[in-house]
């Protein structure tokens, strides 16, 4: 069988998948842009893809045929990795349509800046019900 790139049997690998998960987690963890968290959480998954796929790697092995002798290489995380794209995919861009609509709302992708916008109109609509709730019981005093 062909050696494959990059010593993909060894702990270059390991290391590999071991650093786009820490680089994906840190940028979802610290960063507050909301376009760099999405990107995060694609590094994050790829290192997590990397993973399988090493792991389903056998030196000399051969795809699981009903003839000939193993070792055979495990076809389960290769499907797992196809249906995981499927599902990053979607989730990536139901995350930008997401950040999309925010920008729309908020006019900025600051994660830190829209929590205190949506805190200062909350604290905004609770003054306002508090004004109309006054108003109307000194209305109803009025009548009677």
């Amino acid at each position: 069988m062909t050696e494959l790139p990059l010593a993909l049997d060894g702990w270059f690998a390991h290391a590999v998948y071991a650093l786009l998960v820490g680089i994906g987690l840190f940028v979802l963890v610290d960063d507050e842009n909301l376009v760099k968290k999405v990107v995060g959480l694609n590094v994050l998954q790829t290192g997590v893809f990397l993973f399988f796929i090493t792991s389903a790697y056998r030196v000399d092995g051969r795809a699981p045929l009903l003839v000939g002798e193993g070792p055979f290489v495990n076809p389960l995380p290769h499907v797992l990795v196809l249906t995981a794209i499927v599902v990053g995919v979607s989730v990536t861009a139901v995350a930008l349509a997401l950040v999309v609509r925010l920008y729309d709302e908020y006019g900025t992708l600051r994660e830190d800046v829209i929590r205190e916008l949506r805190a200062e109109a909350r604290r905004e609509v609770e003054a306002s019900a508090g004004t109309e709730t006054r108003t109307g019981a000194e209305t109803a005093e009025g009548q009677a």
